[in-house]
């Protein structure tokens, strides 16, 4: 059954609110703000057939069109605090809002972060905007600027996955029945890092999430700090489904693959073991991959010691893709 505009945003999405003075039913919604904290926001479209595919799980939609934004203030080392939610669909069905509203908000209480305002119209395809507000103390944000000769390289948890998910989608190779779960959980149900973010304030000098593919997103850093950067083939942490593939799937998942969510950051060699405790405390995997080098050796990936053919690898574009 179709429902009007007013009746799906009061069903499905108006929850009461804690940290925000006023949430969803006004023209704007009211924030309380912790004095002294900067606000850090961040917003992403997901578009149909463009960054998801029309066979996921309306409740894994939901949790994923929050975390790739919650991924976001990780990034920045941002505490989660408020989130707007703009929808475009050819049709707003209870089958589909129900689930959806259940998988996002599930996602929502579990980082603390709450719902308090947006927008709902018709469209020719299912488009999800959301804007993510966060907070950070002045001068504590991870920003891609930060990174120094010398410093580690580092990842979390592990990547690719994603990548291959998309490609057992597309045909292009077969895997069986339960690894083609894993992987497809990777792709569709990501998991935002934030508590890692938050754990790297004051010990990583710059990051980035892993959204369109190590060696774009880790170009983006390289280029805002005026570095390069040599990172190790074999210390690239992969899943043993991944890890039994050919060598140009490994290479295409790993080095190109999007949609990993994972966060790649720089930290001084010093911080080694301050940055492997940190984690450990947060639970979450990290890999040290490379070191920060000089601007003018570039992005080198080595591979035993001699340099690989990174031609014909390139990150994902939203407009080339």
């Amino acid at each position: 059954m179709a429902l009007g505009e007013f009746d799906l945003i009061a069903r499905y999405f108006k929850r009461p609110v804690a940290r925000a003075a006023l949430g969803v039913g006004d023209d704007c919604a009211l924030l309380r703000l912790t004095p002294g904290q900067q606000l850090a926001v961040s917003t992403d479209l997901l578009v149909e057939g463009r960054h998801f595919l029309s066979t996921v799980a309306p409740e894994r939609l939901g949790h994923k069109a929050l975390a790739v934004n919650l991924s976001d203030l990780a990034a920045a080392g941002a505490s989660p605090l408020a989130f707007t939610l703009s929808l475009s669909m050819p049709r707003a069905e209870e089958r589909f809002l129900e689930p959806f509203a259940q998988g996002l908000l599930a996602l929502a209480e579990a980082h603390g972060i709450e719902l308090v305002g947006g927008d709902t119209t018709g469209g020719p395809v299912l488009c999800i905007g959301i804007t993510v507000m966060g907070e950070v103390p002045p001068g504590q944000a991870l920003l891609r600027s930060g990174a120094r000769v010398g410093d580690e390289i580092w990842v979390s948890g592990s990547l690719g996955d994603a990548r291959l998910a998309l490609e057992a989608f597309r045909g292009s190779l077969s895997l069986p029945g339960e690894a083609f779960e894993q992987v497809r959980r990777a792709m569709e149900c990501p998991s935002p890092r934030v508590a890692l973010g938050l754990a790297l304030r004051g010990l990583a000098s710059a990051a980035i999430d892993l959204s369109d593919g190590l060696l774009g997103d880790l170009g983006h850093v390289l280029r805002a700090s005026g570095v390069g950067a040599e990172l190790a083939w074999e210390a690239l942490p992969r899943s043993a489904i991944l890890g039994v593939q050919s060598e140009a799937w490994q290479r295409a998942c790993l080095l190109t693959g999007g949609d990993d969510y994972e966060l790649l950051f720089t930290a001084p060699a010093a911080h080694h073991h301050q940055v492997l405790s940190s984690a450990t405390m947060v639970q979450t995997p990290v890999h040290c991959v490379g070191q920060i080098v000089a601007a003018e050796r570039g992005l080198v990936v080595t591979q035993n010691g001699a340099a690989l053919d990174l031609q014909g690898l390139s990150a994902f574009d939203h407009f080339k893709s």
